[in-house]
């Protein structure tokens, strides 16, 4: 094991005797056979990046050492095999193959199998690790060595290089612009550059002013003022060089690399500051610091440095000072790792904080004392702020998720004679861990039927003047309060007459129904429903859409499909940020309380007799000239008490379609802590779960979506009754 994992491995105390502290082996292996993974598949497609190499090198080693130090001996001997093949490539001394990434990526699937949830290795697959070794003896014997170290290695498979931008480490320059006097009278902005060079990195601005002289001596058309800019960035100094090109040969422009402090966690002094930037000789600062004034005091009156050139350096001096403690508190924080099973027990904690908050607040408000309050309010922010950090820490970047694809599109891809790619987008996009968990499943169902189905044959795709290489793009990003991922592929598009053909064929539509473009794509979403006329080990069972379908439900989310034939299909899942703590508006029916997701909710408008009355018996209601359909949860829910003469409609959208839902009356937003429901009531339709209100009352979350559902199958029914009682007659 190499010292920096050992460090790592003794700091958290697992250097120790075989057999304890395994958990947390199996956990960090875990996390490195991942990253090994996403390291195989980026390698593929830029075989020459040698930092690739560096990685995939130092995850198995670090494999290999750990396990032969908690006895898992076997994994140790096989994964040294595989790391002396690498360290052959990053020694310059055998290329990079297709073959090679596939006999890698084999031997991480055997390293995994070894690996059980107990910590015991498995003894079952000595033969799948014998024919792993064997391909990889046979390839080191038969592929040519490379030239030296310098060559580059050989690109196997592939028809086109692709460009990988080239990576900076994060560098602090010192920019210092002062524009020529005419720059507005050539219709330059200096500004707008200040802002391209800000737009790089983290940067501090100062203005300088010794050019300004009296107002009577002004040229209003000149400019007069100077820049001193602080830029940390990773983009290089190329991009900040660039910026100035239009503009360099008539300023006083001088781009200079900021060195950090010479000590760790050291910061740099005012005097070497003005020093490095010619502001300053060390005689002077010598001769200046015999006096008991503070150094930039004692500059200024001296007359030797300006109080621009002294605010300018201590701006850098503040910008990486302040980006040394970023950086720390960063590199601390990186090393703490809690158990998923310790933040569910903080949320359900907070959760219960939150209930308590709101019978505290509730009480205070009956008893009119100014005192309590003040303090319940104060209790309020603290819960609030407590409530927020909690959920931050479960929330997790959905990449974690999309980088698991790239192995399943690339295995699958092969396997059905396609070339495909994965793109992704968004990766850095954060939502709940509980929701990442469980979105795993749907997206492979997604993917696999894009490949399956929807990608053609490279000799399909070539002739329709397509590209022979299919594209699959995995998107995400935030709509308010919820997660919008995009699935999108560039095959052939949904077949509208074959699923239509098919929806009538099981009776799930009339063979002369009118239907969007939208109504006939989701029938595809129904249970056991699949055109596909052969059956293959991937698709022809109609299983694999209604398990999307039943997933996002479950995550109270929504699936929308659009594609247009001969150009792809798009499936869009929007779901909730978190699945533990909601914003809802609480309502009321009858004295019992409900809660609509407030995301959902748009408007809430009166509904009176009269409004009734002008609809003829029809659920409509006319908003602002627009006529909106509505649901009566009264009728829906089987209350026969009498209604009050004025309701509430609260209009929502959902799924795209606007429906509105009369309440008795509507009390306000409520912070609502979600509890699930008893196996009695969890399948009651149009509930989702309930919470706990501050006097002790629960409230029912409405499942809005089933709410409709119910509603529309009611419907049909009654038409279809209908039908055959004018039959009869």
């Amino acid at each position: 094991m190499d010292g920096h994992a050992f460090g790592a491995l003794k700091e958290r105390n697992l250097v120790t005797t075989p057999g304890i502290n395994t958990s947390i082996f199996l956990e960090e292996a875990a996390e490195l056979l991942n990253e090994l993974e996403q390291a195989l598949m980026e390698l593929e497609g830029n075989p020459g990046d040698t930092d690739l190499v560096g990685r995939i090198f130092r995850a198995m080693h670090t494999i290999k050492g750990s396990g032969a130090m908690f006895g898992f001996d076997k994994v140790a001997e096989f994964t040294h095999e595989i790391e002396t093949a690498f360290d052959l490539v990053r020694n310059g001394k055998v290329s990079v193959s297709k073959e090679l990434i596939d006999i890698t990526l084999a031997a991480r699937d055997q390293i995994r199998l070894m690996l059980d949830e107990n910590g015991s290795e498995q003894s079952d697959g000595d033969n799948g690790r014998r024919e792993v070794l064997s391909s990889l003896r046979t390839l080191m014997n038969s592929v040519p060595a490379s030239k030296g170290a310098d060559a580059p290695p050989v690109q196997a498979n592939s028809e086109e290089k692709r460009v990988v931008p080239e990576l900076h480490e994060e560098e602090s320059f010192r920019i210092r612009f002062r524009p020529p006097h005419d720059i507005f009278m050539r219709g330059i902005d200096p500004l707008s550059l200040i802002r391209e060079v800000t737009a790089l990195g983290t940067s501090t601005v100062v203005a300088r002013t010794e050019r300004i002289g009296w107002l009577d001596e002004m040229d209003p058309e000149h400019c007069h003022l100077s820049w001193d800019i602080i830029l940390t960035t990773q983009k290089g100094i190329n991009a900040v060089k660039d910026i100035f090109i239009f503009i360099e040969e008539d300023s006083a422009l001088s781009i200079e690399t900021i060195d950090p402090p010479s000590e760790e966690g050291g910061f740099r002094k005012l005097g070497e500051i003005l020093i490095e930037r010619g502001d300053l000789s060390n005689e002077q600062l010598q001769e200046i610091l015999q006096s008991n004034k503070k150094i930039g005091e004692k500059l200024v009156d001296s007359g030797l440095v300006s109080g621009d050139s002294v605010a300018s350096a201590l701006a850098e001096q503040e910008h990486i000072r302040s980006l040394q403690e970023k950086k720390s508190a960063k590199e601390s924080a990186a090393t703490i790792r809690v158990a998923s099973e310790k933040l569910d027990l903080l949320v359900n904690l907070i959760g219960e904080l939150v209930t308590v908050q709101a019978h505290l607040s509730q009480t205070v408000s009956e008893r009119h004392d100014p005192a309590l309050v003040c303090i319940a309010e104060e209790v309020e922010r603290l819960t609030a702020e407590l409530r927020d950090n909690t959920m931050n820490i479960r929330m997790m970047p959905i990449g974690t998720t999309f980088s698991k694809f790239k192995r399943l599109v690339r295995d699958l891809s092969a396997e059905l004679g396609k070339e495909i790619d994965l793109l992704t987008e968004g990766a850095e996009t954060e939502l709940d861990k509980t929701v990442i968990e469980k979105l795993g499943d749907p997206l492979v169902h997604i993917i696999r039927n894009s490949i399956d189905h929807g990608i053609e044959r490279p000799d399909a795709r070539t002739a329709s003047g397509k590209n022979r290489r299919g594209c699959i793009t995995l998107s995400a990003g935030h709509a308010g309060a919820h997660v919008v991922i995009r699935i999108a592929d560039d095959g052939a598009g949904l077949n509208k007459k074959a699923i239509r053909a098919k929806g009538s064929e099981r009776g799930l539509i009339a063979s002369d129904a009118e239907l969007s473009d939208e109504e006939i794509y989701a029938l595809i979403l129904q249970p056991g429903f699949s055109t596909a006329k052969t059956l293959t080990n991937i698709s022809g069972r109609g299983v694999g859409m209604d398990v999307v379908k039943q997933a996002v439900d479950a995550l109270r989310g929504t699936i929308n499909i659009a594609s247009r034939a001969g150009t792809g299909t798009v499936m869009t899942l929007t779901l909730p940020l978190t699945l533990a703590i909601i914003d809802g508006l609480l309502v009321s029916i009858a004295g019992d309380y409900f809660i609509f997701p407030l995301s959902a909710v748009e408007e809430c408008v009166e509904l009176t007799d009269d409004d009734r009355a002008e609809s003829h018996g029809r659920h409509l209601v006319n908003i602002r000239g627009s006529l909106t359909p509505y649901i009566d949860l009264r009728e829906q829910f089987g209350v026969c008490e009498e209604r009050p003469p004025i309701q509430q409609v609260v209009v929502s959208r959902i799924e795209r379609m606007r429906m509105g839902f009369v309440v008795d009356s509507v009390i306000g937003q409520h912070q609502t802590v979600i509890k699930s429901l008893g196996a009695i009531h969890k399948n009651i339709m149009g509930l989702s779960g309930a919470t706990i209100l501050g006097d002790g009352t629960v409230a029912l979350i409405l499942d809005l979506q089933r709410i409709i559902e119910a509603e529309e199958a009611s419907e049909s029914a009654m038409i279809e009754h209908r039908g055959v009682g004018m039959a009869l007659c």
